[in-house]
C-alpha cells in the first residue's frame, strides 16, 4: 500500500489548530506536527496540550521550535511584560495589543523548511478570518501569497500546497466540525494570560466561550470566569 501524503501542521495547542489537524486527518493526510514558542505568557501550558494533542494523534513526526527573536523583538502582550493585555472585548476595531508583529511569517517559514526536509506536500494551518481576533498575518490574502514565496524559494519538486480548512468558519462552526471529525477538544488551551484555570476574560476566551455557547456544545476546558451572556 502507498504511504500517506504527508502533511506539517501548525500546532499551538489551541482550539483552531487542533480542528486543523483534525481535517487533515481526515483529508488522509500523516501529520508532521510543529510547535512555535516564542515567549509567550502561556507557553508551558500550550506546550503541554501540544503534547497531548499530538499523542491523541498517535503522531510520531513532532517539532518544537523557539522563536527568541520574537520575545527579544516585544511589541505584543504576549510576550512584552510591559504591555499590559486589556480585558478582551469582541467588538474592539483594529489590530489588538495580542497581535505578535508578522509571528505567522516566521512559523509558515519553518513549517516550510520541515516540510522540505520531510518530503512534505502540504501545510495545514489553523488560520481563521471571518471570526477572530483581526491579525494580518491570518488572512486568505497573506497566506496565498506565502505559498507563492515558499514554491518559488524551495526545489522544484517540493510543490507545497497551503491549507486553511477554517479560514472562513465561524467559531461555532469550528466547534462543530471539531466534535464532527473527533478531535480532541478537551485537550486544548486558548487562554493568553492562564495557565491553570482559563480567565474568561481575555479575548480569546471570549471568541471560544461564544463559539462553545453558539455551536450548542459544553467547552471542556475549567474557566476561572465565564461572562454571565457566555455561560452555557
Amino acid at each position: 500500500m502507498p504511504s500517506a501524503p504527508l502533511s506539517v501542521v501548525s500546532l499551538s495547542g489551541g482550539l483552531d489548530s487542533c480542528v486543523a489537524a483534525a481535517a487533515a486527518r481526515a483529508a488522509g493526510f500523516d501529520l508532521a506536527l510543529l510547535h512555535a514558542d516564542y515567549g509567550q505568557l502561556t507557553e508551558g501550558r500550550e506546550r503541554a496540550a501540544f503534547e497531548a494533542i499530538a499523542d491523541a494523534y498517535g503522531a510520531r513526526r513532532r517539532l518544537v521550535v523557539p522563536f527568541a527573536g520574537l520575545r527579544a523583538i516585544g511589541g505584543s502582550a504576549l510576550t512584552d511584560a510591559s504591555i499590559p493585555l486589556p480585558e478582551g472585548d469582541l467588538d474592539r476595531a483594529g489590530v489588538p495589543v495580542s497581535y505578535v508583529p508578522f509571528r505567522n511569517a516566521h512559523l509558515l517559514a519553518t513549517a516550510v523548511s520541515w516540510a522540505e526536509v520531510l518530503g512534505a506536500t502540504a501545510v495545514h494551518v489553523g488560520f481563521v478570518e471571518e471570526d477572530s481576533s483581526g491579525y494580518p498575518d491570518c488572512r486568505e490574502a497573506f497566506l496565498k501569497a506565502f505559498e507563492a514565496a515558499a514554491n518559488l524559494g524551495t526545489r522544484p519538486e517540493t510543490n507545497l500546497a497551503f491549507h486553511a480548512p477554517l479560514l472562513h468558519l465561524r467559531k461555532r462552526d469550528i466547534v462543530r466540525l471539531g466534535v464532527e471529525l473527533g478531535a480532541p477538544l478537551h485537550l486544548t488551551w486558548s487562554c493568553y494570560q492562564a495557565e491553570g484555570e482559563a480567565c474568561g476574560r481575555c479575548d480569546s476566551c471570549l471568541l471560544r466561550l461564544r463559539g462553545f455557547k453558539e455551536a450548542g456544545v459544553a467547552d471542556p476546558i475549567p474557566y476561572a470566569f465565564i461572562p454571565a451572556d457566555l455561560r452555557p
